[in-house]
């Protein structure tokens, strides 16, 4: 399930994101597709409207081209007298032009132009400032004029301001008559004079407003093509019109019209844009909800795949545990049970028993550690582990695990440094758990570092995520075997070591580091691991914890003296020392805290003294160097090859021989631990305690 949920949170951002694309590409799809079938609707409205529309333009058309071929009709009479040789003066022509007048009064005025010089006009009253006027020469009329007199056919110009004052249009019809030789010669002009204001309503425009259309009349320039508005509404017809073209004498007037509101209006467009947002969202909703179905659908699949990859990983796991087990744990119950058959059979040879009788001890430390190892890997899942919070000092964990592993070190002479760079040395952390990390991880390095090699180990504090916090890097580096790229991103599965002990040599059940990181876990840590085949392993692991009040750490201190006290209370010393003023103090010291001192002044009675004594009578020796006689090394090493139990009693060094190589020399005689003089009572009685607390 674990590796289930990690896998979901990598893929948890590209997914989300992927997600919500597919639904915008849903929405989006959906949106323009409702869009698009409106716009068809609209498309086929659209063309709707303009049928009807261009039925009501070309209706207004109709009605212009009747309204204007009236008017030539009626100009045609005086065109055609004219034409017929008739001489009309002006009450002849006052007479016609009274009976050509319309009831509506359109035609304000009719004239003759003779030679394009105005000299009739009917009625005169009103008109008598266009009278004389020179139409060919008169700048807004001329080119009408010149266009009709040219072409023969009928013409009109304008609307325009008229000289006699209002605005008007004129329609002029040319005139031609026979000259002495039979030629058609230009006479002059028929001319009306239509108000504009009047013959635009007598074309019913204001229909087109009542039935909701906007319009616009024009036509361009002869000569500049210039467009001229010669009719409009109030609001005038723009964007996208439907245009007419209306043929007049000589010219082309162009009819626009839309209705007020467009082809579509915006309240319809709105609307489409509110539905297909509606459908939009309900269909992408719909697609959530399917894409839900189907995400459960494939976390279900994923969780019955993960669940089968466990049941295979755990059946193969337990395959794995059980192979390496059933070697790693009949390797010493072989040695217990064969050496105790030889124990049986050589009870009265006294060397043999106690030879046998070592390796027995040896082989049961042996699977008793691999059985303490399984037991809490399986406190850990169970989830019955919890954390204890106390006061820990990083410096005693230091000491602790120099002292633990300087035998081990000095044994395979290994170049070993333990450092400490922090300014808060006390911390509230669970100290049992904190050293079973660190003597896990270290403990491996020296397991598979060779002889000669080196381990590392420093704990520097690093700037700390939150207040009152003190956060640390702990370092364990090593030039040992190594492991290989491909077994790294197995290294904390449980029971798998990329060797087996018969390979490598190293007994073990594979949870060392599994146990490590699900503590490193627990408390909220990482840890990281970086390794070549051959090039040594570094182990990073970083923690957090809260900073110890001053109370708490004054506190802890004196309980430490009374738990080391009362745990060295009753305890029997042999110190060798053949100074008789270091051995008063020391002997003193140790006696106000109940622990039993004798003294031997020198190697030789140190070893009278062990063989006379009762098995188990002494705890632990402590063991001056330079001593006459016999010094500390040679009386260690004889101590070693003694026949009793006390070839095992712990021998501390406490000599004033504090260099790094009288350690190594001291370990490599047999020696537990080492104390430098001048010598500090704390560090006495905690190596005192670590390692009787021991046992031997």
């Amino acid at each position: 399930m674990k590796k289930l949920e990690d896998q979901e949170k990598r893929s948890g951002i590209h997914g989300g994101r992927m997600a919500l694309a597919r639904m915008a590409a849903v929405f989006g799809i959906t949106f323009f597709t409702v869009l698009g079938c409106a716009g068809l609707v609209n498309a086929n409205q659209e063309k709707e409207e303009k049928i009807q529309a261009a039925f009501t333009a070309e209706s207004t058309v109709s009605r212009v081209e009747s309204q204007l071929n009236k008017y030539l009709a009626e100009s045609n009479l005086m065109k055609r007298m004219v034409e017929a040789g008739y001489e009309l003066d002006n009450g002849q022509f006052s007479t016609l032009s009274s009976l050509m007048q319309d009831k509506n009064h359109v035609i304000e005025a009719h004239e003759l132009a003779k030679d394009g010089i105005v000299n009739k006009i009917y009625p005169l009253e009103g008109n008598e400032e266009a009278m004389g006027l020179k139409l060919l020469e008169y700048p807004e009329r001329s080119k009408e004029a010149r266009l009709a007199m040219e072409s023969g056919q009928y013409t009109i110009a304008g609307p325009f301001a008229l000289q006699q004052g209002g605005t008007g249009a004129l329609l002029f019809d040319p005139i031609y008559v026979p000259d002495e030789g039979g030629q058609s010669r230009f006479w002059g002009f028929s001319i009306l004079v239509i108000n504009w204001e009047k013959f635009l309503n007598e074309i019913e425009l204001e229909r087109l407003e009542a039935a909701s259309y906007h319009y616009q009349i024009w036509k361009r320039d002869l000569e500049t093509g210039e467009k001229i508005v010669i009719a409009q509404c109030r609001t005038p017809a723009q964007g996208d019109t439907y245009q007419v073209p209306c043929a007049v004498p000589n010219d082309t007037w162009y009819f626009e019209i839309v209705p007020k509101h467009g082809w579509i209006t915006r309240t319809q467009k709105i609307a489409e844009l509110i539905l297909a947002g509606c459908i939009g969202v309900l269909v992408t909703a719909a697609y959530w909800q399917y894409a839900q179905w189907r995400r459960k659908d494939i976390i279900h699949a994923m969780e019955m795949e993960e669940a089968a990859k466990r049941a295979q990983a755990a059946s193969e796991a337990k395959s794995r545990f059980l192979f390496n087990m059933s070697h790693d744990i009949r390797t010493p119950m072989n040695a217990i049970i064969g050496f105790s058959d030889l124990l049986e059979k050589h009870m009265d040879e006294k060397e043999r028993v106690a030879e046998y009788i070592d390796k027995i001890r040896s082989s049961s430390e042996m699977l008793l550690s691999l059985i303490n190892d399984v037991l809490e890997m399986a406190r850990i899942e169970s989830g019955k582990a919890a954390l204890k919070t106390e006061v820990g000092n990083l410096k005693r964990l230091t000491d602790t695990i120099r002292a633990a592993f300087e035998p081990a070190v000095a044994q395979k002479e290994l170049q070993f440094s333990c450092t400490l760079h922090v300014e808060h040395e006390y911390v509230l952390c669970d100290k049992t758990k904190l050293r079973e990390i660190l003597m896990n991880i270290v403990s491996n390095a020296i397991k598979y570092t060779p002889e000669g090699g080196s381990i590392t180990v420093d704990i520097t504090e690093t700037e700390a995520e939150k207040p009152d916090y003190a956060s640390y890097r702990i370092m364990v580096q090593d030039t040992g075997i190594g492991m290989s790229e491909e077994y790294l991103p197995h290294i904390f599965e449980e029971f798998t070591r990329e060797r087996t002990s018969t390979e490598s040599k190293v007994v073990g059940a594979g949870l060392g580091l599994p146990i490590v990181k699900s503590l490193v876990d627990l408390m909220g840590g990482n840890i990281v691991v970086k390794s070549r085949a051959g090039e040594g392993t570094t182990m990073l692991t970083r923690l957090s914890f809260p900073i110890a009040p001053a109370a708490q750490i004054q506190t802890n201190l004196e309980n430490q003296k009374e738990i080391m006290a009362e745990n060295l209370r009753g305890k029997r010393i042999l110190l060798a020392e053949d100074n008789d003023l270091n051995a008063e103090i020391a002997m003193t010291i140790l006696e106000e805290y109940g622990v039993k001192t004798e003294r031997a002044v020198d190697g030789v009675k140190c070893l009278e003294l062990l063989k006379k004594a009762p098995e188990h009578y002494y705890d632990a020796v402590l063991m001056d160097i330079q001593m006459p006689n016999m010094d500390g090394y040679e009386a260690t090493k004889a101590i070693r090859s003694l026949k009793n139990s006390y070839r095992k009693i712990p021998v501390i060094a406490m000599t004033a021989n504090a260099f790094e190589e009288d350690r190594k020399k001291a370990f490599a005689a047999g020696m537990d631990g080492h104390i430098a003089k001048p010598v500090d009572m704390q560090v006495l009685f905690t190596t005192l305690e670590q390692i009787i607390g021991a046992g031997y």
